[in-house]
């Protein structure tokens, strides 16, 4: 029986490496950001980075089981497709999928106890999800560096 995502990308010896590749996604595409959306963006990434010594990676490993979770339906859809590139299966799903991603961070969100990052979150919700969708052909290839 093949191996589900979560066995793939949450095994003890992969989810580091998982969330250092997250965290060099998230600061790359941050880092590419430009316009007017981008400098509530990257503000709002600059106060999470400096909220406190390893805030980020915390988030993220707290993220990753929940994530693992809203992309499984769609690496089944693309592993019984037989397609080869999950980031292109993604990416034409982009709506939906950045939904599915988005009701994590808003369900994380809403449990925060810290109000800056509540703030600073809030501040760029409203164009989160075509943020999310501009993001989906590099978290395709991120997930097929381990699953594929």
């Amino acid at each position: 029986m093949a191996a589900t995502l979560a066995q793939i990308l949450l095994a003890p010896d992969v989810q580091p490496q998982v969330v250092d590749d997250c965290l060099a996604l998230i600061d790359e595409e941050v880092s590419e950001k430009s316009g007017v959306s981008a400098a509530a963006v990257k503000l709002a990434y600059k106060t999470a980075a400096t909220f406190a010594k390893g805030y980020l990676r915390t988030t993220v490993e707290n993220l990753l089981p929940d994530i693992v979770d809203a992309l499984a339906p769609y690496w089944a859809d693309f592993a019984a497709s037989g397609g080869s590139d999950f980031g292109d299966f993604l990416a034409k799903r982009g709506d939906e999928v950045a939904e599915a991603l988005l009701k994590v961070s808003d369900r994380h969100g809403g449990e925060s106890r810290r109000p800056v990052i509540v703030k600073a979150y809030q501040t760029v919700r409203g164009s989160a999800a075509r943020h999310i969708e501009t993001a989906l052909p590099n978290v395709g290839k991120l997930v097929l560096k381990y699953a594929g």
